[in-house]
């Protein structure tokens, strides 16, 4: 299985003048989660909506789990062939990119498709699994997930699954 490129993150703010400049231009390399189903790298996150443009914070330093309670956070995952990941569910809304490869989305009630390049799911706070189900092919997709209120069901809210 070889390696995708590192991830190019580009950032943009302005000088004292407010004149737009570029603050950061970095190479960041993705890292074998715990689960050892993919590698992750984080790219921005963003502690609120509406976003404050004036907060200098390198978004990558914060602490951000898989989501970032009131904000959002961008990561780019790299599903490892033949791997899969536990079902989860966060509160949240999330945008999903595919890049390069296929991925499979499987959903609790056991329905799935399956998402190649330029492919998009919006996922909302539904369980779900993903797996790459080619033997050697690194699928990679880019998420974007913002804080969601959770999912009522008959008036009750269905609870996080985390990993």
């Amino acid at each position: 299985m070889g390696r995708l490129n590192d991830v190019r993150r580009v950032v943009t703010g302005h000088n004292e003048d407010g004149k737009a400049i570029f603050k950061d231009d970095q190479k960041f390399e993705t890292k074998l989660i715990p689960s050892g189903d993919a590698e992750f790298t984080l790219i921005w996150t963003a502690p609120d909506l509406p976003v404050d443009n004036n907060d200098e914070t390198d978004g990558r330093l914060r602490d951000a789990g898989l989501t970032l309670n009131g904000g959002s956070v961008i990561r780019v995952v790299d599903m490892l062939p033949g791997k899969e990941s536990p079902f989860h569910r966060t509160n949240s809304l999330d945008y999903g990119i595919v890049m390069c490869g296929e991925l499979e989305l499987e959903l609790d009630d056991g329905q799935k498709t399956l998402l190649g390049p330029g492919d998009i799911v919006i996922q909302r706070g539904t369980i779900h699994l993903w797996r790459n189900p080619s033997e050697n092919e690194v699928c990679r997709i880019i998420f974007i997930l913002t804080e969601a209120t959770a999912v009522e069901v008959n008036g009750k809210p269905l609870p996080e699954k985390h990993p």
